[in-house]
């Protein structure tokens, strides 16, 4: 197998993940560099020691970003700079010759994801991004229980991801209040993503928006006290028509102290399905056949718990057969114009139909993959 070479661009908090799963988990991928805009985080990364002092990944290499994206043997991107960077760096990378996966979201605007599609079909690479939680063994059991009629006929679905915002625990929260940020634009990708992998594309959408404060307090131990302007909605509830007749309702909210809703649940003409956390790769995956009661199901793939990096290895796989791969630049997109289609209702009071079009992802293969 032809093992394809990943570099990272961006070594916030959120990398420390990457680093470790695609230097370790998956065959089909070798991580060789990582980049940031401030060098002593790159190499900071790459001089991480294990417990006998070691190098931790002797493979990884830290560069300046001119240095990573001028390497030819570096094959894709993953790019894991905050959302306003997204469309410059992957920009930078396609021109460069490199496929792109990009963190959630694709871009900021759907212009921007556009442009990026085009790019990428211009130079003959490969354009996507996260997330790719869908791709784990959690959300690819439910997709199995409704492709194999489980709960007969979809007809509805809901989808909650509430809780009071990220400033009581992150280190540089400020990006979460601005565009691009925000509970849809957040976490929305999760959820929207996985229900598009389980139910299709969505044709209809209407929203409403809420903000409960126009400035949050800091107050984890690093930034107690630090105020910082809300320049997004921080609470959205949004109704999904999808192209297959199944309606849905989702929320996202950075104001909501404590619920007890589901995260998601599918239901159908002969049962509901409970889908487990889309942020999450594993279970529990639950099912309610006709009025009986809920059961949890074995898990149908074997896929390790924490799996991120799934997608970029797909890409990978999609470089050498030339086939397509899941999370692609079609499905972020979509995703994108719906988070943007909630925001444009609320502000019209009218219904947006969805232009973005994407296929419904294959299902995973049932062992491990590329593993």
């Amino acid at each position: 197998m032809e093992v394809i070479k990943v570099g990272i661009i961006g070594c916030g908090n959120i990398s420390s993940i990457y680093i470790e799963n695609l230097s370790n988990m998956f065959k089909g991928v070798k991580l060789v560099a990582c980049a940031d805009l401030d060098p002593s985080r790159a190499q900071a990364k790459a001089d991480q020691k294990d417990d006998d002092g070691k190098l931790k990944y002797p493979d990884l290499k830290a560069m300046t970003v001119e240095q990573l994206l001028a390497d030819d043997q570096i094959k894709i991107v993953v790019n894991l700079t905050i959302p306003a960077a997204h469309h410059e760096v992957a920009t930078q990378a396609i021109k460069a010759g490199k496929s792109c996966y990009n963190e959630k979201p694709l871009c900021l605007s759907r212009d921007q994801a556009q442009e990026l599609l085009k790019l990428a079909e211009e130079n003959n690479v490969l354009v996507g991004g996260a997330p790719d939680t869908f791709m784990g063994a959690g959300i690819q059991t439910c997709a199995k229980v409704i492709n194999d009629g489980w709960i007969g006929k979809p007809v509805s679905a809901t989808a909650f991801m509430c809780c009071p915002g990220h400033e009581s625990w992150h280190p540089a929260p400020e990006f979460y209040y601005l565009p691009g940020g925000g509970p849809m634009f957040d976490m929305g990708p999760y959820y929207l993503t996985a229900l598009v992998n389980l139910l299709g594309p969505v044709a209809k959408v209407a929203g409403l928006t809420g903000r409960a404060k126009d400035e949050r307090v800091c107050t984890s131990a690093l930034r107690k006290g630090d105020v910082m302007p809300v320049d997004v909605q921080t609470h959205v509830t949004g109704l999904m028509q999808f192209a297959s007749g199944a309606t849905g309702t989702i929320i996202t909210s950075f104001d909501v102290f404590k619920h007890s809703l589901p995260c998601i649940e599918i239901h159908g003409t002969e049962g509901s399905l409970s889908v487990p956390d889309p942020n999450c790769f594993g279970g529990p995956v639950k099912l309610c056949v006709g009025r009986g009661d809920w059961k949890e199901l074995p898990l149908s793939h074997s896929y390790p718990e924490n799996s991120r990096g799934l997608g970029v290895a797909d890409m990978a796989d999609a470089l050498r057969s030339g086939d397509g791969f899941r999370p692609d630049g079609k499905l972020a997109y979509h995703v994108l114009d719906l988070m943007h289609a909630f925001h444009d209702s609320a502000d019209s009071g009218q219904f947006v139909d969805i232009q973005s079009q994407c296929d419904q992802p294959k299902p995973m293969p049932s062992g491990l993959f590329s593993l």
